[in-house]
């Protein structure tokens, strides 16, 4: 991760003038430095080497082993031994190659995967590698390994030993040419595989950088004697400023920057950067936030960039960037709310006063001390026809070099601007409303007068085309204000706020946009409409500014050129095109939070030189050399680094998507993330945008986001392709191809086994349908038969079922006959009956011839023949035989369900069973109906019946 590091400022070796052409190191501040920690890489304290590869990917020799950075992604390989490794090169191969203790060899992608190839064992038996690799040079098709013994030639799969009976120290490469010490022997040039001695340099010791230097001459660092020139002949000490500083501080390594400079690592100081002429141009070191004083490797990179391996951690510091950094990290003058330079001073506003040292292009060692009487906060410094104002919060002064006169006694000169209407008068915002300002009689500025009729806060304060001004406060809201003619009172006010079209009244600014009066809001810039009397969102404005639409600061910075400041992100914006603007933003993002938001400021020193305040210090801006560096870039390629799959648990697939190599990725494993890369390390805002072929119709939008994730991928074959920008620089498209496997039952080895198992299945099939036909064929004709079988059962059933019919019809009928037996049985036994009970009636009547009743004894004699005759025992008999067989044992059953009955209970039963009448009962049982009708109730009784059921009913029923 990314630390923006603050840096003070170089001390008194800072001694050269300022070059403002492109290309040149400053002298103001020190460049931009950022810091790599041991915990941001996670890895080794120790950096002692650095390289770069032709993608631009940075390598690193850690004390944990291979440290690897692509400006995004750290990342850490082990030796075989988790050895130091001490150097590294990469070829145009893509091979890296690292030395250590006992060991050198290369590393490479194979199947995906960043890995190892040990070369030690190519090395001749007799000559077995036994202490450190310091140094690997690459010359064309070999590889030069060095250890203080022997130098390794590695060519052809082979390796070539030079040894010497003396050690060695540290082999450099020079050019083309290869220089290396002796231990008390002085140099040696390396040509083909032979140490050629380099005639007079036997007195030069410790030799720890050779440099190529003006005139095919040559830069010679030591440890402790400092620098000489090698003219091919002779070693001559280097008489410079820096010589001392680097003798002192015991050179450790060098490199070339710039094509014209030199940057020196030191044990004990950090490093410095001299011109061809010695001149210190800067000096970093701890003070100055370089992690650690011990440069153990010095590199730049292919933009330029000087990285430096330490003792603890890693810096890169931006040679070309066009930001120069000056931070108070004492405390000594507090936060810096406006800043200027004029009359060979720079003036610091600060919250604790007026600050001021000398400002010279021949001495940039600062001294800043506070002016005399301008203790408090000082809000604005404006330099108006040669005179500098300073805005304070106890009123407003002029500055006279150190010295400051007090103007205005009106707390708080917030702003202070020329009326276009009247250019001989300013106008001032200050805490109670505005002030107004005349030239004197010197030719010099003095307070007229405060305008009456308006004492509201003024902290934004712009004249429009009318000569009407605008007056704005981040709480108070917004007011259009008509001066009268003599400019001494406010005759009309105008407030404005959500009822006119804004969004609101808070954090409503005014600003002068290219002769346009426009308004900053939370939503967007506003324009006023006169005849509407509202406000309209500036829509062609917002939509091209973008981001940055929401500012709440504008800031003029000369030639069409204005300082967009949304809450602390800057971008400086270019209208010099009519209809078109150029924004830039990427550079300034290394100020993001550092300047006091809502008091932002920045000033122009000249056409490409701005002063920019900070809260804690000042940055110098150089536009030239930025639009140098910016007319000039050209992106890397994007890489893609890693993908991984996170199905269920992160598992890397592959190290190295930038390969030409597909990845077939399993069905079951379909959800994968994919990381990528712009090895870009000068501080940009980078934006990526992306797109699969096969998942998404579009281009995603602009992000800063470097890995995507992608779930649930069908099965098919994938292009992943990606592209960065930075501002309106477009990198060329990376391309990354994958396929996501068929499930297993979807593979073609699938398909061809379905296939034959389709066939097998048609065959037995087949087979089974033929068996299925001829069981069909046996079912149809057995059903036949059975049909035929129930129909012929059925029939006889049918016929069975007539019989029965008929027999049941035959036995009704003699059941009905015999019925009607028994009831002509039963009428002619109650006609006789009747008919026995008339004669003995009327044989009571019957007299004899003289009227007299018959004699007793007669009468009795015929009245017993009468009474034999109605004794139906003997017909009861004979009718309960015919009764019975006509009704199936009735009496049997009644019997059985109720044994109670006795035989007349049973008699009253069959005759009422025969459903015959209460008469015809009395005449049956030769009793009366009174007696009918108690025997009738008895045998309910007995039978016990319920009142409601009728009797007879039930008795046909049983």
């Amino acid at each position: 991760m990314k630390k923006i590091c603050s840096v003070l400022f170089l001390n008194a070796l800072l001694c050269a003038g300022i070059s403002l052409f492109a290309g040149d190191i400053k002298t103001i501040g020190v460049p931009y430095i950022q810091n790599y920690s041991k915990s941001t890489y996670a890895s080794g304290n120790q950096n002692w080497s650095v390289t770069q590869d032709r993608n631009g990917i940075m390598y690193f020799g850690n004390a944990e082993g291979l440290l690897v950075y692509d400006g995004r992604y750290w990342q850490q390989y082990s030796m075989p031994h988790r050895q130091i490794v001490r150097s590294v090169a990469a070829d145009n191969n893509g091979r890296i190659y690292t030395g250590s203790y006992g060991e050198f060899g290369y590393w490479n992608f194979k199947n995906n995967r960043f890995v190892y190839h040990s070369l030690a064992g190519l090395i001749p038996s007799t000559h077995a590698l036994a202490d450190e690799i310091w140094k690997i040079y690459i010359d064309g098709e070999r590889v030069i390994f060095q250890s203080f013994s022997t130098i390794y030639i590695y060519q052809y799969q082979k390796i070539a030993v030079i040894k010497t009976n003396a050690p060695y120290l540290f082999l450099h490469k020079a050019g083309t040419r290869f220089f290396v010490e002796g231990l008390k022997r002085g140099l040696f040039e390396l040509t083909g595989n032979q140490l050629i001695p380099v005639a007079g340099s036997e007195k030069i010791k410790s030799v720890l950088s050779i440099l190529p230097y003006k005139g095919n001459r040559f830069i010679v660092g030591t440890s402790k004697d400092g620098l000489f020139i090698y003219d091919g002949k002779t070693f001559t000490p280097f008489n410079s400023p820096a010589n001392a500083f680097l003798q002192t501080f015991q050179l450790n390594n060098g490199t070339r920057v710039l094509n014209k400079y030199y940057a020196y690592g030191t044990i004990l100081n950090g490093l410095i950067i001299i011109d061809e002429d010695g001149n210190v141009i800067q000096q970093i070191n701890k003070t100055t936030e370089l992690q650690n004083n011990t440069v153990l490797s010095l590199y730049a990179d292919s933009d330029q960039n000087l990285w430096a391996g330490l003792d603890n951690g890693i810096d890169r510091v931006e040679l070309n960037s066009p930001l120069y950094f000056y931070f108070d990290k004492t405390g000594k003058f507090g936060t810096v709310y406006s800043s200027i330079i004029f009359n060979h001073k720079i003036y610091l506003g600060t919250n604790q006063g007026l600050f001021s040292s000398n400002w010279t292009q021949q001495n940039n060692t600062f001294d800043f001390k506070i002016i005399p009487n301008s203790q408090g906060q000082v809000w604005d410094l404006s330099l108006m026809d040669g005179q500098l104002i300073c805005g304070h919060n106890n009123g407003s002064y002029k500055v006279i070099g150190d010295q400051i006169e007090r103007l205005s006694a009106l707390s708080g000169g917030w702003t202070i601007k020329r009326l276009n209407s009247s250019p001989s008068h300013l106008i001032q915002g200050t805490y109670n409303g505005l002030a107004l300002y005349k030239k004197d009689t010197n030719g010099g500025w003095e307070l007229a007068w405060q305008i009456t009729g308006f004492n509201e806060p003024s902290r934004h304060v712009e004249e429009d085309s009318k000569g009407e001004i605008w007056v704005s406060h981040a709480y108070k809201g917004l007011n259009k204000l008509t001066l009268s003619a003599d400019l001494r009172k406010v005759i009309a006010n105008k407030y404005f706020d959500e009822k006119n079209g804004l969004p609101g009244n808070y954090n409503i600014n005014v600003f002068n946009l290219e002769s346009k009066i426009v308004f900053s809001s939370d939503s967007g810039f506003y324009m006023y409409d006169d005849l509407s009397n509202r406000f309209s969102k500036y829509e062609v404005l917002n939509k091209k500014l973008g981001p940055f639409a929401t500012s709440n600061k504008i800031i003029n910075a000369g030639m069409h050129r204005y300082w967009f400041i949304n809450h602390g992100k800057v971008a400086l914006v270019d209208f010099s095109q009519p209809g078109k603007l150029s924004i830039n933003s990427s550079v300034f993002s290394v100020l993001d939070g550092h300047m006091v938001q809502y008091y932002e400021n920045i000033s122009r020193i000249s056409d490409n030189l701005y002063l920019i305040s900070v809260d804690d210090g000042f940055v110098i801006y150089n536009t030239g050399e930025d639009e140098s560096t910016k007319a000039a870039i050209t992106l890397p390629t994007v890489l893609i680094r890693r993908i991984e799959d996170i199905t269920d648990k992160y598992k890397t697939l592959s190290e190295n998507g930038s390969s030409n190599s597909a990845l077939q990725i399993p069905a079951t494993r379909n959800n994968i993330r994919i990381a990528y890369a712009l090895p870009y390390y000068r501080q940009a805002n980078i934006k990526f945008q992306y797109y699969l072929s096969g998942y998404s119709g579009e281009w995603s939008d602009w992000t800063t986001a470097t890995q995507k994730d992608f779930t649930n991928l069908s099965a098919g074959t994938y292009e992943f392709k990606v592209r960065a920008r930075i501002n309106n620089a477009i990198s060329t498209i990376t391309v990354f191809n994958f396929e996501v496997l068929p499930p297993w039952y979807a593979t073609k080895t699938a398909y061809l086994v379905y296939f034959i198992l389709f066939i097998a299945v048609l065959l037995a099939g087949k087979k089974i349908y033929e068996r299925k036909l001829r069981k069909d064929h046996q079912k149809i004709a057995d059903r036949l038969k059975k049909k035929q079988d129930e129909l012929l059962k059925l029939e006889a059933e049918a016929n069975e079922k007539q019989i029965a019919k008929l027999q049941t019809e035959k036995l009704q009928t003699e059941l009905d006959s015999k019925n009607r037996e028994l009831a002509n049985t039963a009428l002619s036994l109650t006609y006789k009956n009747e008919i026995l009970q008339k004669l003995s009636e009327e044989l009571l009547k019957v007299k004899d011839r003289t009227g007299q009743k018959l004699p007793e004894h007669q009468l009795n004699k015929i009245q017993k023949v009468i009474n034999e005759g109605m004794d139906n025992e003997r017909d009861w008999n004979l009718f309960e035989k015919s009764f019975n067989e006509a009704h199936e044992n009735f009496f049997k059953k009644l019997s059985a369900h109720h044994p109670g009955l006795v035989p007349n209970d049973l008699k009253l039963c069959a005759y009422l069973r025969m459903n015959m009448s209460s008469k015809e009962l009395a005449s049956l049982l030769n009793i009366t109906l009174r007696g009918v009708e108690i025997r009738r109730y008895r045998l309910r009784k007995k039978l016990d019946l319920p009142h409601d059921t009728n009797l007879a009913k039930f008795l046909l029923e049983l």
